[in-house]
């Protein structure tokens, strides 16, 4: 018997039930894992609150990282004692130990810790799959970035100046706009008093930027598109204000032959190899220095309640970790 986070209706954190979980042995394929750090992200707010809609009922959470306990019929390349990380596969990372395919698991190196791997998994491997795979930036770009301070916006920051690439990102605060400062965002923009696009124009002459990557969805999405430079592209990854619903493709044509796409980290790691030779380039990254994973706060995972209703407020900075 386990503890874990299951919820039986869509809504808001009242859903969340903590309960005593029975688990079986691993079956082929798969390992049972004692769970030391848990990642707390987006999705799992679209998923409570049915943005996403799931088979009800269901376990909750994309992320987490802990030791091998058993593994099942098959299993070569994992052994009790492991230390492994996941992004991915079935929800129910909040528990306290679970049962994964290991095909969706990777090797912790030893210089990473359990709340860091936790903590970069689904965002690192997004930021990832941002700069290097749905619009590859290059060295002398300048980018606009969404949400700076969060926890996919200060590791991309991080890496993007690490690339040589300049960034205009958005925050909420002037505390948020030092925090994204301190992580490689060139020119931070507190979207409550000055306007982004304005400094889009000042620091590109009036050129535009080639890409700009949007969590925040329905309340940037038209400004974002003024933002970009003719043949850019805006990468909407998130909805943090709501989803763009009803967008009229001929405003694209006027503003430069622009494209739009709306990618999903599962779309990028759904290939094993894929997945892996990211991660690696992920872990890399970090264990250099270029990338410091900033966890903001940690929660006990019984409170994973509370850190939805904190994320949901924009009160969090940088990544969030639950303990069980």
């Amino acid at each position: 018997m386990t503890k874990a986070f299951r919820f039986y209706e869509t809504g808001g954190t009242e859903v969340l039930k903590w309960e005593d979980v029975e688990i079986d042995a691993p079956g082929k394929g798969e390992v049972l894992i004692r769970q030391a750090a848990v990642g707390l992200n987006y999705i799992d707010v679209y998923h409570r609150a049915g943005l996403y809609p799931l088979q009800l009922p269901s376990g909750i959470g994309v992320e987490g990282a802990g030791v091998v306990e058993e593994v099942g019929r098959g299993v070569k390349e994992f052994k009790k004692g492991d230390r492994v990380a996941y992004m991915g596969g079935p929800l129910g990372a909040y528990s306290e130990e679970r049962i994964m395919p290991a095909n969706r698991l990777v090797k912790l190196p030893k210089e990473i810790d359990f709340e860091t791997a936790a903590a970069i998994m689904l965002q690192g491997l997004t930021a990832h799959m941002l700069i290097r795979k749905v619009y590859k930036v290059n060295k002398g770009d300048t980018v606009l970035f969404h949400a700076a301070a969060g926890g996919v916006g200060l590791i991309a920051c991080q890496w993007l100046k690490h690339l040589g690439v300049k960034v205009v990102g958005t925050v909420g605060s002037e505390e948020k706009a030092k925090l994204a400062k301190r992580h490689g965002c060139t020119w931070p923009v507190n979207y409550r008093k000055d306007d982004f696009l304005e400094t889009v124009k000042k620091v590109t002459k009036g050129k535009g930027v080639p890409v700009v990557y949007d969590s925040v969805g329905k309340d940037t999405f038209m400004k974002s598109l003024d933002c970009l430079a003719p043949r850019g592209m805006l990468v909407v990854f998130g909805n943090a204000s709501g989803p763009v619903d009803n967008f009229n493709l001929n405003l694209l044509t006027p503003r430069g032959s622009l494209y739009v796409t709306r990618p999903t980290i599962m779309n990028y790691t759904s290939d094993r190899d894929e997945m892996v030779k990211a991660t690696r380039e992920l872990f890399k990254v970090v264990k250099s220095g270029a990338v410091k994973v900033r966890i903001g706060q940690a929660y006990a995972l019984k409170d994973a309640a509370q850190a939805h209703k904190d994320l949901e407020a924009r009160k969090t900075t940088g990544s969030t970790v639950l303990l069980p």
